[in-house]
């Protein structure tokens, strides 16, 4: 069989007691696969094509293990750990990208975002909160929720204890991967799903939804909300916010450019272009009015922020004395610590 496939991965995950998926994790998702490896594990997982979810026995995962060792050697020695699991396994084949219609599929698209392999909003995620059943996310691993007292108790009674982290649809994203060149100083902080680009610092108030996350390098002291991506060279400071696609309802999807800075306590509404600047506590959001100023300071015209949403060499700020919101063009390009992100 000869056919493109939009993605495939071979992981091993963890089901409830009913066998239904409760997480998957993929060591090695790959994206536009080359043919002859679509074609081998096709013919031997007996795939006839669409976007399928596979269920991948010890021996299936053995002998396609010795199928691709002169092929994608790589995935062959996956496998072949694969073909030792106790837990069990299972293989999505993804002919086109579209909407996740199974849990270990949503699982393969957060983990092609947390691999870098497409960018926030690069993959359809469309009805993927449906798929991701609310789990008890415990230092065993993710328990059904309607099985995590009992586990709870047989823990007591051998004398250990059963922590449970979270309970969420999404797990963190460094108990699945962890991208090269990040510090990420509260692991808990980041989903899985997140996009971390190379020279990236997450400090402990720093928070990356999924599908979302930053071109790096970057200082995150704040929230990226689900949808945004921060271009390289921005900072976002302590406390400050960016509004989501699942915040307002709305369909505009907030961005950061390169080389700006959103001061503490900030946010915004409203897409960023590049070298921008919003003052401390200063919140923007598509509606509010801003006092556009020359040069020399004097008022051009009052404007609602969506109209100068994206433009580059912006400074936002609010006037001490007026309390007006004001927008002057930022001439001082934002500099990254460059001795902090030299030793990412």
């Amino acid at each position: 069989m000869s056919q493109h496939l939009y993605s495939i991965a071979f992981g091993v995950g963890t089901q409830n007691r009913q066998g239904t998926w409760l997480e998957v994790f993929y060591a090695l998702p790959l994206l536009n696969p080359p043919a002859e490896l679509v074609a081998t594990a096709a013919n031997a997982l007996g795939y006839t094509g669409g976007n399928q979810t596979l269920a991948l026995s010890n021996n299936q995962a053995h002998d396609l293990a010795g199928a691709l060792k002169q092929i994608d050697a790589a995935q062959a020695a996956l496998l072949t750990r694969l073909a030792e699991s106790r837990k069990p396994l299972v293989a999505v084949l993804l002919a086109e990208d579209s909407a996740p219609a199974s849990t270990p599929e949503a699982y393969l698209k957060l983990h092609l975002l947390s691999h870098r392999l497409v960018k926030p909003h690069g993959t359809s995620l469309a009805g993927i909160f449906a798929l991701l059943p609310n789990v008890a996310w415990t230092n065993e691993g993710a328990i059904d929720l309607a099985e995590l007292a009992e586990r709870q108790l047989e823990a007591r009674l051998k004398g250990e204890l059963l922590e449970v982290f979270s309970v969420d649809k999404f797990p963190k994203m460094t108990d699945y991967v962890v991208p090269s060149g990040v510090r990420i100083a509260d692991t808990a902080r980041v989903r899985l799903g997140a996009y971390v680009g190379e020279g990236t610092t997450i400090m402990h108030e720093g928070f990356v939804n999924f599908n979302a996350g930053t071109a790096g390098p970057g200082m995150i002291e704040g929230r990226v909300s689900a949808g945004v991506f921060v271009g390289k060279g921005s900072d976002l400071g302590g406390g400050c916010s960016t509004m989501g696609t699942l915040s307002g309802g709305g369909n505009i999807v907030i961005s950061v450019g390169e080389g700006c800075l959103i001061g503490a306590n900030a946010g915004i509404g409203i897409p960023l272009g590049d070298r921008c600047t919003v003052e401390s506590g200063l919140y923007i959001t598509a509606g509010t009015k801003v006092a556009v100023l020359d040069d020399q300071g004097s008022l051009v015209e009052v404007v609602k922020a969506r109209d100068i949403a994206g433009q580059n060499d912006l400074l936002l700020r609010r006037n001490s004395q007026t309390g007006a919101v004001e927008c002057k063009t930022n001439k001082t390009a934002v500099e990254l610590n460059e001795v902090l992100h030299a030793h990412n």
